[in-house]
Order: C-alpha cells, then structure tokens, then sequence
C-alpha cells in the first residue's frame, strides 16, 4: 500500500483549480538582501534582478505597454544608512551618469526644489495630487476625529495643545504633522511604543491614477537608535529607489536628533520593486555585464 504525504493527499482531496492555485503560490521568490550601506543596497538589488527578477508587460500607470524587470518580493536590511555618499557609487569606467545627482536630492542649480523638501515639507505646486511632505507634515483633522477632538474625547483621541508645530490652525482647520507628533510622543512616553507610523497612503488614493508609491514608514527605538521600517507598493529600482532612500534617511537622522537617540538601521519592502526596460543596459553596463 502506497501512503501518500499530506501535500499529495492534499492536492488529490481539492478541486483541480484550488489545487493547482496552491502549487503555483511556491513560485513567489522572496528576495532578501542584506547591506553596508544605500549605495550597497542598491548595487545588489540592481546586480540580482538581473538574474532574479522576472518580465512583465506593464498594464496601467507609468510606461504603460511596455515590459519591466520585476522582484515577486523584495527585502533589503541596512546596517548603516547613513554612511556618506547616500546616492550610488558609479565608478568612471562604467561610463555611465549616476541616476541620482547630488544636488537632486540637497538642492542646487537647475533645481526648483530638493528632493528632501518634497519628502519633509508641505509645499504642492499646482496640478501635483499629493506631495510626500504634504502627507506628512499637513494632515487635515476631520470627520469623528475631529469631532472627538472638539469634544475633547480623551478616551479615544490624544488631544494636545494647538501650539503652531506639531497640531496647527489655518483658515478655521485643524492640521497635524506627523513627523514632530511622533517625535514628540517618543519624547514624552518612551521608547517602547509600536504606534508610531508614518502615513502616506490614504484608502480614497484608489481613485487616483497614480497613487502614492511610498505608503508607510513604520518607526522603532532599539538599543538607543531609531530604525526605520519602509514600504513602498510599487518602486522603479534605478532612479526611485536611490532618492527615495537617501531623503528617507535625512528624515530619520533629523528626527533621531530631535529625540536624542543615535541613527539607526532601515529595513526596506516592496511587492513591486522593478527596473524598467529602458534602464536594463545601464543596469548592464553598472554591472560590468555585456
């Protein structure tokens, strides 16, 4: 008598399109990358997905019709983000320019804005749908929380002072930023707290065309450094994924300072961190491939 093992038993007990649902899920690739520093990360994640990510025709969004390199699902640990330079490493026999220039990210000539103020202050220029800082540091009260918060229903809301930084008035509104509101609790209540989020997705941004990519920026204090826990649902690898990351870490060390703890580590996910074709023979090139 032949025994069968669960699995096979399993697969012969369902309905043949449940079962093979369930075969196909063991082809999702988890890739994990672990790293010095941002120019690390992003030389390894470049280098892998070469070899590792798999080609899809772009449906909807941004390069609609045509076909990118994309992870199942990736993971990048970084022991040290802030280890200067922040932006890739691209030495000059590659002959190629670094996808993320300095003054892109700091300011500079040619450069309206830095890439840091879009990411830390709430300025939106006309026809831009949402802003990372405006997400961040202008976050309007309203609905049951505001109601909660007039009525000051401190069995459900935090309510603190209106003092112009953290919870600030304009124009008969209430606003909050969430970046002095979680250094501020850190300040207050210690480091042992897993509220502390910051938010950028918002549920109504399934009506916009093209949603915020960042969607959270989850925070911990652990042996006396702040850490960063980022996700971003979708990320285009060559030119994205560096700038991103590079403002994303000014932010930690600003607010890590404002607490008075040391900088600490970041961990980075995506379910659709890509690389678009147009940037495969750069990435070629980066990685000394032909």
């Amino acid at each position: 008598v032949k025994l069968l093992n669960p699995v096979e038993s399993l697969f012969r007990a369902m309905p043949w399109k449940s079962a093979r649902w369930i075969y196909k899920r063991k082809d999702m690739d988890i890739h994990n990358i672990n790293a010095r520093d941002l120019p690390d990360l992003w030389f390894q994640a470049v280098h892998d997905i070469l070899d590792h990510g798999k080609r899809f025709v772009i449906d909807r969004g941004s390069y609609e019709g045509q076909t990118r390199l994309e992870y199942d699902y990736f993971m990048g640990h970084v022991k040290y983000p802030g280890t200067q330079p922040l932006i890739p490493d691209i030495p000059p026999a590659c002959g190629i320019p670094n996808p993320v220039e300095h003054d892109y990210i700091y300011g500079g000539p040619g450069y309206d804005r830095a890439y840091i103020e879009y990411l830390m202050s709430a300025r939106k220029e006309p026809g831009e749908s949402y802003t990372y800082g405006e997400r961040l540091t202008r976050v309007p009260l309203s609905g049951d929380k505001l109601l909660w918060w007039q009525t000051s229903n401190t069995e459900i809301v935090d309510k603190r002072e209106v003092d112009g930084k953290i919870v600030f008035e304009e124009e008969g509104r209430l606003y909050l930023n969430q970046i002095e509101w979680v250094i501020d609790t850190y300040r207050k209540f210690g480091e042992r707290n897993n509220q502390l989020v910051l938010q950028i997705a918002h549920p109504s941004d399934l009506t916009l065309l093209d949603p915020p990519c960042l969607r959270s920026i989850d925070t911990r204090i652990q042996n006396n450094g702040l850490n960063f826990f980022v996700y971003f649902r979708s990320w285009d690898l060559w030119n994205g994924f560096p700038a991103n990351l590079a403002a994303i870490q000014n932010l930690k060390e600003y607010m890590a300072a404002e607490i008075g703890v040391e900088d600490g580590q970041m961990v980075v996910e995506s379910k659709g961190l890509h690389l678009y074709g147009y940037a495969e023979d750069l990435a070629n090139l980066r990685c000394l491939r032909t």
